[in-house]
Parts: structure tokens; sequence; C-alpha cells
């Protein structure tokens, strides 16, 4: 009898704190559509390796991979709905002899984004699409002046 007595009592004091919990949860105001989603950004974001939304960053990885290639001290003159443009330097690795013993060059570049769409992981954040490299000055090899390279959603 005495373990029924504890079995029983168990038994009332969980669907206790449960009927506290549902009333507690039941009980707050319901939230509102704004509260619920993620907010909406007005201006397009850029998606990085790691799928994180970066608005103006200062550095970008552009070869994920490997990190052969990537844009720096990036200085940002505009971002806007429907592009983005920068300075910086884009550093790369002339991988000769080979990637792991070559050498990392600095070319300086203007960056322009553009293209923006609803991004697929998160369709209410626009992202640019479209990248072009334009280099102002020596360029890695094998480089036209202008390269364009599709971003990933």
């Amino acid at each position: 009898m005495r373990g029924s007595l504890v079995g029983t009592a168990v038994t009332l004091a969980a669907g206790t704190m449960l009927t506290a919990a549902m009333t507690t949860a039941s009980a707050s105001p319901p939230e509102t559509a704004a509260q619920a989603a993620p907010a909406q950004l007005t201006q397009p974001v850029l998606v990085d390796c790691l799928w994180h939304r970066d608005v103006r960053p200062a550095d970008f990885v552009l070869a994920c991979g490997d990190g052969n290639s990537r844009l720096t001290g990036l200085r940002w003159t505009r971002w806007s709905p429907q592009a983005a443009d920068a300075e910086g330097v884009n550093v790369v690795n002339d991988c000769k002899p080979y990637c792991a013993a070559g050498t990392f060059r600095s070319y300086r570049v203007t960056v322009r984004l553009d293209r923006p769409e609803p991004w697929k992981k998160h369709p209410g954040t626009q992202h640019y699409t479209r990248m072009s490299l334009t280099y102002t000055g020596a360029r890695p090899e094998g480089f036209q002046q202008v390269m364009t390279y599709p971003l990933w959603d």
C-alpha cells in the first residue's frame, strides 16, 4: 500500500507541474507575426562560407575550401538594395610550386556586389548573388582585369 501512495504522489506532482507549465504558456499573449519571424532586413546581405549574413564586412573569404583567396581591408562606399561597392585588397596564394608552399600576394581591387535575390536559407532576406573584382594595378597570373563570380546561396 505504501508503494502505491508514493506512486500516486509522484503522478499527482508531475500532473500539477505539467498543468502549471501549460497554464503559464497559454496565459502568455500570442506572438505577433513580427515576433515569430526573424526581422526582415531592408538591405541585401553578403553570405559567407559559414552561411552567415554579413553587411559591410571588412574581410571576406573567396576560396572557402582552402582560403587561398580572400578580400581584406574592405572600405564600403555604397551598400544599397541594388548594389554595393568597396575598395580593398585581394590576397591570393600563387600556389608555386604548389599551394602549401606558395606565397600570398596582395592586389588592389574594387569590389562590386549586385543581383540581389531572396536567400534560399532565409527567403525573407535578400542577398547579393554576384561579385565582380576589378584589379586597379597588377593582378594574379591568369586573371582578367575584371573577374566576375557567382555567390553561393
